[in-house]
């Protein structure tokens, strides 16, 4: 008479260490590939407005003065906070496309002067497309 063991002949066994090894690789592939779409990295207070919100193109050119009156355009700083360099810059972003609309946002605490500056840098430019970003006002959030 023969006991039988513990394993049959017949048996299988399914190895995951490749399939484990194929996912975290197809993992970190789409992780380092994936895009992410950030909208303002620098934060600003945006001043308020009664205005409601206008409908967003994907093809506005943002332009962003902080508090301390640093300039960004599409969040790439302009280093150094003079009109012909903001020109180069917003030259060097935009390309020859001056239908384009160009979306201002000016920290509610920045220096008027600084706002004037990158808004006389657009008239010399040539946009004629220029909005100014800002929040809902407490008395029009409460209605």
């Amino acid at each position: 008479m023969r006991i039988a063991s513990g394993r049959r002949e017949d048996d299988f066994e399914i190895n995951v260490i490749p399939l484990i090894d194929v996912m975290l690789t197809l993992l970190m592939f789409f992780v380092m590939s994936t895009t992410f779409v950030q909208h303002s990295s620098m934060k600003v207070t945006l001043p308020e407005a009664s205005a409601t919100e206008q409908s967003r193109e994907e093809q506005n050119l943002v332009i962003l003065v902080d508090v301390d009156g640093r300039y960004f355009i599409d969040n790439n700083e302009v280093l150094n906070p003079g009109i012909e360099t903001l020109k180069e810059a917003i030259l060097r972003i935009a390309g020859d496309d001056r239908g384009r609309a160009v979306i201002l946002r000016a920290d509610a605490k920045a220096q008027h002067q600084a706002v004037i500056t990158a808004m006389d840098a657009l008239g010399q430019l040539g946009f004629d497309r220029l909005s100014l970003a800002t929040t809902p006002s407490k008395a029009e959030s409460a209605k």
